[in-house]
């Protein structure tokens, strides 16, 4: 295929919208009290079932702009905004207005801080453990510079789940990935598990980009043999004209085996469709000490 050639989104790529009463609700609650939120800003399709169904939201913090230009991702790139030292707490006040089941809070790279902004994550997650013992809570942060110490500050305030995608195979990192390397993410997987073993690891795989399926397999490998619990695999779907253009769309049915494959792999968990996304069904994952946690603050 050439690169001016554009593939035809296939039929399982278009989805029907399921707009519900909470839907509704939460979408409401949100304009009525000036919160966003990664779902809506990126145009997750999986947004209806998150909110209307399952009560999950993915939240960014640390600023809008990012210090990368991963050549996969729309989020913009530049100078970032000042470090916002209250937004710890607004995040915490929105998990609890929106009273979500499982928040996931992601963040944008920042190069530019010392610790890549692990104080302010560790400190969003412990502002949401006070107002929201109920809630759930999963990390996807950026590799953090690959500091250790950065690393720590993370684990120390304990999310539930620390989910780092590995986003490509190996051959195809430095084309589709800015910064980050394969191997850095690994050993950024393996340390938070060795940090804290009793908390679930997660990774992520786009697949569209020009990988062979050896490679895709290579990826699962690579994660287990890092200890990784948990893996979700997406088709990747081009932002805009000026990001990397689809090379294949996978079937459901191809899907469906890699998920078969992951699993008899030995992964603890693992999602796989066409518009499976990192955060997609994450309230399953936590563990069964997370669970007991939330039964306990519900009683």
């Amino acid at each position: 295929m050439s690169n001016k050639e554009i593939l035809r989104k296939p039929e399982w790529l278009k989805i029907k919208l399921n707009t519900n009463e909470e839907y509704r609700d939460l979408k409401k609650l949100m304009r009525e009290n000036n919160l966003h939120t990664v779902c809506e800003e990126a145009r997750c399709p999986n947004i209806h079932e998150c909110w209307g169904e399952r009560r999950t939201a993915t939240m960014m913090i640390l600023g809008a702009v990012c210090t990368r230009a991963c050549r996969f991702c729309a989020v913009k790139t530049g100078l970032p905004n000042e470090l916002d030292l209250q937004e710890p707490e607004r995040v915490a006040d929105s998990v609890k207005i929106m009273n979500l089941k499982h928040v996931v809070i992601t963040m944008v790279a920042r190069d530019d801080l010392k610790d890549g902004g692990a104080s302010i994550l560790a400190e969003t997650i412990r502002a949401i453990r006070r107002k929201s013992p109920q809630t759930s809570i999963e990390v996807l942060p950026s590799d953090l510079g690959g500091v250790e110490d950065n690393l720590r500050i993370v684990m120390d305030a304990r999310p539930d789940i620390l989910n780092h995608n590995i986003e490509t195979v190996r051959r195809l990192t430095p084309r589709v990935r800015a910064k980050a390397t394969y191997d850095r993410s690994l050993e950024f997987l393996r340390r938070a598990k060795e940090m804290q073993p009793d908390i679930p690891t997660k990774s992520s795989l786009m697949i569209g980009l020009g990988e062979t399926w050896d490679e895709i397999l290579e990826v699962m490998d690579d994660l287990l043999a890092n200890n990784v619990d948990i893996m979700t695999i997406g088709q990747y779907l081009q932002p805009t004209k000026k990001h990397l253009p689809v090379k294949k769309y996978y079937s459901p049915l191809e899907f469906g085996k890699l998920r078969k494959i992951a699993m008899e792999k030995g992964f603890k968990h693992c999602e796989a469709g066409p518009l499976v996304r990192s955060s997609y069904h994450a309230d399953e994952q936590v563990n069964e000490a997370t669970k007991t946690r939330q039964l306990q603050a519900e009683m």
